[in-house]
């Protein structure tokens, strides 16, 4: 029986997985084999040593110590692309109500309320918020992964010019990506020429203040920036002042706090970017798969701490192990196998950073005493960190 406690509200689609299938166990006594989590800091977690993977049903995974986990051989997996259409939604609403000056325009008319003569009153008053259209104006996205691709594509449809940017693009997003979408070279461009710019990047110690005073001073004056990615993305004390200077018109996030909100021509959203109860079926539902998946047949999709790999199940017994990227380290794990009565039928190893995962197909099933004792040898490797038969 396998087991695998939840935290969070995790949606019903997710859990009835799990939930139906009589191979699993749901929250139950005792240490489990992996966990489904949404927004759960895990940094203070005791991981108990049955623990085999985490999945993360959202994007990103800042409330779980990755590194921790790799160390001691737990898989992470997020769910990228799951919540993709709900926040490209988000941004383009904001996008339009941003320069519509929308948000102003009705928080202004609720105040009527209590007047007698409220459409003369509107009438007079609508030339405060007289707004601009978005079509025709130049869109910058910064980061095309699922999201960024899926903004670029529709900012089109709408009739923007979208110059995008990304060195890291992957041949999957290139691929959906329009071939309308103009290509920056480099970050400057994008500064130079967008009237709106939207991030859809992750946070990490290179991209963090990734806005910041040399950006400001490089960009189109009046900009409108949208941040549905990470707030410290954002170096906040900067932005204080390219929003008073007027360099930047407004700035939109999705990641709202106390020093943020005191600033003019802000518009903060209360982190709504995958509030939607499809992204939250999709998300569930794509992190269960993948944890499953795992468990079952050891083949890995979406971590975090590991490349994908992924081999169809072609032996009696599948061996698989989690190492460090060091030479040699395939060899040692084959000569050990190659003690023992068994022939290897298929085998993958790929490797990720400093990390790296061999499975090995056998063809024959490993006696109990003998599966014990290749565990045993292959942990003694210096660098494994994890070693499952299944």
């Amino acid at each position: 029986m396998i087991s695998i406690n939840t935290y969070n509200a995790i949606a019903k689609r997710g859990l009835s997985l799990i939930e139906d299938d009589i191979n699993y166990h749901l929250n139950g006594e005792g240490d489990p084999d992996g966990l489904l989590v949404r927004s759960k800091n895990l940094h203070d977690f005791s991981f108990p040593p049955s623990l085999k993977a985490i999945a993360r049903a959202g994007a990103g995974v800042n409330n779980i110590p990755v590194d921790d986990c790799t160390e001691k051989g737990i898989v992470v997996f997020n769910t990228p692309g799951a919540n993709a259409n709900a926040v490209k939604e988000l941004v383009l609403a904001n996008l339009i109500a941003a320069s519509r000056n929308l948000y102003s325009a009705v928080g202004w008319a609720q105040t009527l309320r209590n007047e007698e003569d409220v459409s003369t009153l509107v009438e007079a008053g609508k030339k405060e918020f007289v707004g601009r259209e978005i079509k025709g104006k130049k869109l910058g996205v910064v980061g095309l992964g699922a999201i960024g691709v899926l903004v670029a594509n529709d900012a089109l449809a709408l009739g923007m010019d979208v110059v995008a940017y990304d060195p890291f693009i992957s041949v999957d997003a290139a691929w959906r990506l329009s071939q309308d979408v103009k290509r920056a070279h480099n970050i400057e461009d994008v500064w130079a020429q967008c009237d709106f710019i939207t991030f859809h990047m992750p946070l990490t110690d290179q991209t963090k203040h990734f806005v910041n005073n040399d950006g400001f001073r490089r960009m189109k004056k009046g900009i409108t920036l949208l941040n549905f990615s990470r707030g410290e993305l954002v170096e906040e004390s900067a932005l204080g002042e390219a929003l008073k200077s007027g360099i930047v018109k407004k700035y939109v996030t999705d990641f709202p706090n106390e020093r943020v909100l005191k600033y003019d021509h802000v518009i903060p959203v209360p982190h709504l970017g995958a509030s939607t109860v499809e992204s939250e079926e999709n998300c569930a539902v794509m992190a269960t798969k993948q944890l499953k998946t795992y468990l079952e047949t050891g083949n890995i999709k979406h971590a975090v701490n590991l490349p994908d790999v992924e081999l169809p199940y072609s032996g009696k017994m599948r061996v698989t192990v989690m190492h460090k990227n060091i030479p040699n380290m395939v060899g040692g794990i084959t000569t050990i196998l190659s003690g023992y009565a068994v022939n290897i039928a298929d085998m993958i190893n790929r490797s990720k950073n400093t990390w790296a995962y061999t499975m090995i197909d056998l063809d024959q099933e490993l006696s109990p005493s003998d599966q014990n004792d290749v565990k045993a040898k292959l942990k003694a490797i210096d660098g494994v960190v994890s070693v499952r038969l299944i």
